[in-house]
């Protein structure tokens, strides 16, 4: 998919800051200017590429400087660069459980996963959607503030409202709302022409957090990855997990191995309109979540398994 990427002009003094081409890691930003100040709506998977955000914001932040940086959520790819941000007078603000998330995955851990040996398959995957970042450098800089369920932030003479829609995505999923402009940062609830991927579920918070954005009735929607969203972006997306919840889970409660479930549930969307959103292979996490909610017993599998079944998937499906 191809679109217009970099810093845009939303709504008046609201900016989008989109990446190509909302594959791994590859994830969108955005700012909201008030009077002397601004909000920032996540940093980036790596200190270059956030310095170079930050310089293609300076004509904005120059004259309303960024007071306020928010994390939508733990993944790397949405807050390693904040130690660019943070300083005196900058409030780093996340829900409470996406801070507590922050501290398990590493920019060390990516990157001994990135030059590690992991075998073929395994490594050739990872350093095809990691190796493209620099991990080297990277200091988290952790939210000052936390909060839980929502927040209002005063940005200059406009209110920017957080509100919390995890667990979906990850633990601690948040979503920014600029009711005066009317625009929506959804974070990684949002995926929009690429397979969503449930870290951890369960998948009805995801369809309700999407149905929450729906009914703020934004004019503008602006994702964690891909081009700006329309209405039925997310109608596609809450389809998809409806599906992906109803066969997953009839599967699991029939006893299949959940190998097995993942392909038969992902035949099921060769004739679909998700056929051709690009990183596929995430169905393996996804129906490997749906496994989990109907047992809730069965032990967590471990992170670089799941991302070695994605390997293989995406090799020989």
């Amino acid at each position: 998919m191809t679109y217009a990427h970099g810093l845009q002009e939303v709504a008046d003094g609201v900016f989008a800051y989109l990446q190509p081409d909302g594959t791994w890691g590859w994830s969108n930003a955005g700012l909201v200017a008030g009077d002397g100040g601004s909000l920032l709506v996540d940093t980036l998977f790596d200190l270059h590429l956030t310095q170079r955000m930050l310089d293609d914001m300076r004509p904005v932040t120059g004259a309303q400087p960024i007071t306020n940086l928010v994390n939508t959520h733990a993944n790397g790819d949405h807050c390693y660069g904040n130690q660019l941000v943070a300083g005196d007078g900058v409030d780093i603000v996340s829900s409470t459980r996406a801070a507590a998330e922050m501290e398990e995955v590493t920019a060390a851990t990516l990157h001994g996963m990135v030059t590690a040996d992991l075998g073929e398959e395994l490594s050739s995957y990872i350093r095809r959607i990691f190796g493209p970042f620099d991990f080297t450098g990277i200091d988290v800089a952790p939210p000052t503030r936390t909060f839980d369920g929502a927040l209002e932030v005063q940005v200059g003479d406009r209110t920017v409202e957080l509100l919390e829609v995890g667990p979906a995505h990850t633990a601690g999923d948040v979503i920014a709302w600029a009711p005066d402009a009317r625009v929506v940062f959804g974070g990684d609830i949002l995926f929009i022409g690429g397979t969503p991927i449930v870290w951890a579920g369960p998948v009805s918070n995801w369809v309700a957090a999407l149905e929450r954005i729906l009914a703020l009735d934004p004019a503008v929607i602006v994702p964690g990855h891909g081009p700006l969203a329309e209405r039925s972006d997310l109608e596609a997306l809450a389809d998809y997990f409806r599906l992906v919840d109803r066969e997953a889970g009839a599967r699991a409660d029939a006893g299949m191995d959940v190998v097995d479930a993942t392909r038969e549930v992902d035949r099921l969307i060769d004739d679909s309109p998700y056929a051709a959103w690009t990183d596929r292979e995430r169905i393996c996490i996804n129906v490997d979540a749906v496994y989990r909610e109907h047992d809730p017993a069965r032990p967590a599998t471990n992170v670089l398994e799941l991302f070695g079944r994605m390997a293989a998937y995406d090799g020989h499906r």
